[in-house]
């Protein structure tokens, strides 16, 4: 029945993304709404609003966020680069779509329906079922906690699924010709009889020798290698939501009206379980076509009403539903808004063992019964008052800190000699955070914007808190510099010797690899060299562990017609040489290594197809972009 979701596999995924991980691009009122303020982009006229700008950059912050955790800082979203790259982004999806309007693509909505049926996070299991189904208050609650109602959601899907029906027809398109294929598996099983030999770096090593004007002469040329940056020792205060959970408190009355006034999202909805027969009607069919399906079913319909009893072994033999006609039409458990409009109505106004008339919808006529009916039920307050606690007290720490946040900013700033007042208003301790270095690596709970106000004049020589600076959602920092260092450099003495082991290593790097290239050239001449040969081995250019990767490349690179030959490569360990003695040829190519190259040869050329496709839209498109760098430069 669902041979739209059948078909489109990665379709699917697209919609499982968009609510797991929040990246869509747009929303609906960002649209409606986009005159209100200067467009931050056009593409072919439609807006870029500076509200659809904002929802994509928190949303890829979140995105960031939950992909590296306490090392996320916020202040990469300031970078000018970045703002340009989202706002890319933006005016792309802008002009796919535009480009999928066009050529006529749309996505019908019993399509939609579907597809957010199979989205595993909408899907809840009931008592005794071994398998979860679309739960429509799931749907409804997974979408509030991600700012967005059905509507907005299905309008962001709708457009990234008619856009991924645009690109997919050039990115699964690309072209691959099988000879192409072969003579590439056939170079890629290639093998070659292979030699090396490896010079001693180690030994180069102990001839090196470095003496005391060298270090020195290379310490005076280098100072900025051996500089300190400034330091300095601090005190901070964290002010957050989380910080304020443990001082909250959710009383009996507040738990009993939360769950008075929720008591549908504790609630499973009532589902059916029904069975059908379809008989399908044609999309573009003529009126003759649509006419015979109806008598078609008419007459099935008649058989049911003379057997009932044999719903099951009409259905195996007249539906056209291939997905439930072998089970005897059985559709399994369902809730509203899992089927067609025209389907829902007609299961939901039946009672248990009623069979239907003729229902129509999109997918042809289908004739209903109802097998079972499973009631609505509420879970009781008990099971979930501990749940109904925490949400209670989560929205009690969010408007204190909402109603705190002001006043701790203000208490920083006001009182800047001490941290001591701003931590007392909001219950929280003033900690030692140790020295921090200037230019370190953000580490939280220090993000860019942090370490930059620690290291400003007004923090430094005037002996200020910094200001309150967001450092993750809902957490506020404000420190205060407590010891301060200035830059400076470190002695001879301390650096002398990682100064000569520095030495000793080039000395060693650019001797023998000078020999090397010496033996080389003498293996190329014929000349006779004594050299330590490992025995020899077949390699083929997937063997990457047996050889440095820079030698494999100079081994399959190489002449092969005259043998033996020799190749050189500089490695991590100084200097290798390999003697190929033979090379191997693949008799035959195996039918499912061709045809797997002629799928990735594909894919590649898919790509290009869909880059090049990109590249030509764009100029035949009339867009304008905010100039990000400019701005900053102001």
């Amino acid at each position: 029945m669902f041979d739209f979701v059948h078909e489109r596999k990665r379709l699917v995924q697209v919609v499982l993304a968009l609510i797991v991980l929040p990246f869509a691009l747009w929303g609906v009122d960002s649209y409606r709404k986009s005159g209100e303020v200067a467009p931050l982009a056009k593409v072919n006229g439609e807006k870029v609003s500076q509200q659809e700008f904002e929802n994509a950059m928190e949303q890829q912050r979140e995105r960031l966020r939950q992909m590296m955790g306490p090392r996320f800082d916020p202040a990469l979203f300031d970078k000018p680069e970045v703002k340009h790259s989202v706002l890319d982004g933006l005016v792309t999806q802008h002009l796919l779509f535009d480009e999928a309007h066009k050529v006529g693509l749309t996505v019908s909505d019993e399509q939609m329906a579907q597809l957010i049926a199979t989205v595993e996070a909408f899907k809840k299991k009931g008592e005794g079922e071994q398998e979860a189904k679309f739960d429509k208050q799931r749907y409804e609650a997974a979408l509030a906690a991600q700012g967005m109602t059905p509507a907005m959601f299905e309008y962001r899907v709708r457009r990234e699924l008619m856009t991924r029906q645009l690109t997919d027809a050039y990115a699964q398109n690309g072209f691959a010709a099988d000879a192409v294929a072969e003579k590439l598996v056939r170079l890629y099983e290639q093998q070659r009889v292979v030699s090396v030999s490896e010079l001693d770096f180690e030994s180069f090593m102990k001839q090196a020798k470095v003496d005391e004007a060298a270090v020195k002469s290379y310490f005076e040329k280098n100072q900025l290698e051996f500089q300190l940056p400034e330091r300095a020792r601090v005190e901070y205060v964290v002010f957050s939501v989380d910080s304020l959970l443990p001082q909250m408190a959710a009383t009996d009355e507040e738990i009993k009206a939360y769950y008075d006034e929720h008591v549908n999202e504790f609630s499973s909805q009532e589902e059916r379980q029904a069975a059908h027969i379809l008989i399908s009607l044609p999309k573009q069919g003529s009126d003759a076509e649509k006419q015979a399906a109806k008598s078609k079913a008419e007459e099935v319909l008649q058989q049911v009403k003379q057997t009932p009893g044999r719903f099951s072994e009409l259905a195996k033999q007249y539906s056209q539903d291939p997905g439930s006609a072998a089970n005897g039409g059985d559709l399994g458990m369902f809730g509203r808004g899992m089927m067609v409009k025209p389907f829902e109505d007609a299961a939901f106004s039946l009672k248990a063992g009623e069979i239907s008339g003729l229902v129509q919808s999109d997918f042809g006529f289908h004739i209903i019964k109802v097998t079972a009916i499973k009631p609505a039920k509420a879970k009781a307050l008990g099971d979930v008052r501990g749940e109904i606690a925490q949400r209670i007290k989560m929205q009690h720490a969010s408007d204190k800190f909402a109603e705190l946040a002001e006043k701790f900013s203000n208490a920083v700033y006001e009182q800047s000699d001490s941290l001591k007042p701003a931590a007392e208003l909001v219950r929280a301790t003033v900690q030692n955070g140790g020295w921090l270095s200037k230019g370190q690596a953000a580490v939280a709970p220090w993000n860019d914007k942090a370490l930059q106000a620690v290291f400003s004049d007004d923090v430094l020589k005037n002996k200020r808190n910094t200001a309150a600076i967001e450092v993750a959602p809902s957490a506020l920092l404000a420190a205060r510099v407590t010891e301060y260092q200035p830059a400076s450099v470190r002695a001879l003495a301390e650096v002398s010797n990682d100064i000569r082991e520095k030495l000793k290593k080039q000395q060693a790097t650019e001797s023998v690899l000078a020999q090397g290239k010496k033996l080389l050239e003498q293996l190329q001449r014929g000349e006779k060299v004594s050299m330590n040969w490992k025995a020899a081995k077949p390699l083929n250019r997937n063997q990457r562990n047996e050889i440095a990767p820079e030698l494999l490349e100079a081994v399959f690179r190489a002449d092969s017609g005259k043998l033996p030959a020799y190749v050189g490569a500089t490695t991590q360990n100084g200097y290798a040489v390999a003697r190929i003695d033979a090379v191997k040829e693949v008799e035959s190519v195996d039918e499912g290594k061709r045809n797997q190259m002629v799928r990735e040869l594909r894919q590649l050329t898919g790509e290009e197809l869909l880059t090049a496709y990109l590249g030509d839209a764009r100029k035949r498109a009339d867009i304008t972009m905010k100039d990000f760098t400019a701005e900053e430069k102001k």
